[in-house]
């Protein structure tokens, strides 16, 4: 870097520091476009050029500027700010200042090659429920951030509000507290420092992590990748205690669809529509039901459907206003606990009143695919292998599906999602049962079985269980009755 390059990267750091002074290191090397290690070997030189430039305790910048320097002493005037900006910004443009330390995270790269698995992990959480930082640290919350530098040497950096819930519930290694980076909501230049004071410049972090702690991350000298795998394997496979948490969670689901049965099924009919205490009967009125008994046994389902006809032909309609008397109501709950962060799902339908052929023939057709998806579940099995086993049924029972292959008849009732999905620390996860998975399923696996059928203008069915794949099969986690007729769950 030749004498001009140089100066004007000075003068670039001086006009950050006219314009915001208070900045710590990292917002002031942001503002004045430099690597942190540049800006610290700019400080340095500037305080032997006479400039009063210093790092406080608090890792702040102290503006103290003498632009004579030290041999001559006077009061620095608003002019003397401007023209050393304006110098500042002439040199820049004539593009007479470069910073070999700086990753500039608008040019393209090109990934550096290195082993597998190999480099840190950062996580910083995308709530309070990301499930890939509750599975590695055992802890959820809102703000922190996590580094595993190797197996046995791992950081949990959490707020002032959070600190002691952390050590207290937290698998870290070492938990410590950071007020500042809380204040500033810092995490992931925090992290770059960390990573760079240990002589690191790569990191691994997971899907879920923000593109804006992304960005800061590379900003920061980090080469910081996504890995699209991380933790996927280890989520997969349900430890015997994990097991016994989702098995809970479907049964906590169990008790809440039969809380809604039971709204139901004490509703009268009056001219096609269900009244309850004077008024219709709501989905909201029903959901209110069953969120006051999760909440009572340590859950939540914020999302939860129940949802009438004819609009439970939309498979995530999720249910609002009165329902409607001789026709399906799609109930489908999926509890997470509070405690444990792991859910179940379930979904079942149920008619009140009279029960037409149509519908019954549909749930019959439902209820022949959901044995045989679930007969088809063992270790080994391609994931698609269920999902095609489901689609058959319902195409020989006169039915479609939207997979290509078993579309079925037009104008016919049609199943057009997936037929299951992983359960664990989110409702959906790997591994997937659809169609062109060839992934095979695994010993551990939790899935759900959940084939319906839909008719815009007239309604749906769907009836779904949640199990774990085992070396002979699917243990079947739930023990619901899957009767359309409410009187069969009280």
């Amino acid at each position: 870097m030749n004498r001009a390059e140089r100066l004007a990267r000075l003068l670039r750091v001086l006009a950050a520091i006219i314009a915001e002074p208070g900045l710590n290191p990292l917002e002031l090397a942001e503002k004045a476009g430099v690597s942190d290690r540049t800006l610290r070997r700019d400080l340095a030189h500037l305080r032997d050029l006479g400039y009063e430039v210093a790092y406080t305790s608090g890792y702040e910048v102290q503006e103290k500027l003498n632009l004579e320097g030290r041999g001559r002493q006077r009061t620095r005037g608003r002019g003397d700010d401007a023209l050393l900006q304006a110098v500042a910004q002439a040199v820049e443009t004539a593009g007479l200042w470069r910073d070999p330390d700086r990753v500039d995270a608008t040019l393209p790269r090109r990934a550096k090659p290195r082993p597998s698995g190999k480099a840190p992990i950062v996580l910083i959480p995308s709530g309070d429920e990301d499930a890939d930082f509750i599975y590695a640290t055992g802890f959820g919350v809102e703000n922190a951030l996590y580094i595993r530098f190797s197996e046995k040497d791992d950081v949990l950096v959490a707020s002032p509000l959070e600190i002691d819930r952390a050590r207290a519930q937290s698998r870290a290694a070492t938990v410590v507290e950071d007020r500042d980076t809380y204040v500033h909501q810092t995490w992931a230049r925090l992290a770059a420092r960390m990573l760079r004071e240990r002589g690191i410049s790569d990191a691994r972090v997971s899907p879920n992590l923000r593109a804006v702690h992304l960005e800061d991350l590379r900003a920061g000298g980090i080469d910081a990748q996504v890995d699209r795998e991380l933790y996927v394997a280890g989520r997969r496979h349900k430890s015997a205690a994990e097991a016994a948490a989702i098995q809970d969670a479907q049964s906590a689901a169990e008790s809440a669809v039969v809380e809604v049965v039971r709204g139901l099924s004490e509703a009268e009919i009056r001219d096609g529509v269900l009244w309850s205490n004077g008024g219709p009967l709501t989905s909201e009125q029903l959901y209110a039901r069953a969120q006051l008994l999760l909440g009572k046994k340590g859950y939540t389902c914020p999302d939860m459907i129940i949802a009438g006809s004819p609009e439970c032909a939309l498979p995530h309609y999720r249910g609002t206003g009165p329902i409607k008397a001789n026709a399906p109501v799609i109930i489908d709950i999926f509890p997470t606990s509070r405690q444990t962060h792991l859910n179940g799902d379930l979904t079942r339908t149920v008619v009140v009143g009279e029960i037409s052929d149509d519908v019954k023939r549909m749930h019959a057709a439902v209820l022949q695919a959901l044995d045989a998806g679930i007969e088809s579940i063992a270790a080994g099995v391609p994931g698609q292998e269920p999902h095609h086993a489901v689609c058959q049924v319902l195409v020989d029972r006169g039915y479609a599906t939207t997979t290509k292959g078993f579309e079925g008849a037009e104008g016919v009732a049609k199943l057009n999602h997936n037929t299951g999905h992983g359960v664990g620390l989110e409702v959906h996860e790997e591994p997937a049962l659809r169609d062109a998975v060839v992934d095979e399923l695994r010993e551990g696996d939790v899935v759900t079985v959940e084939p319906g059928l839909y008719l815009l203008g007239f309604g749906g069915v769907r009836v779904e269980d949640t199990g774990m794949v085992t070396q002979h099969g699917f243990q079947n986690f739930t023990t619901l009755t899957r009767s359309l007729n409410p009187q069969d769950y009280l």
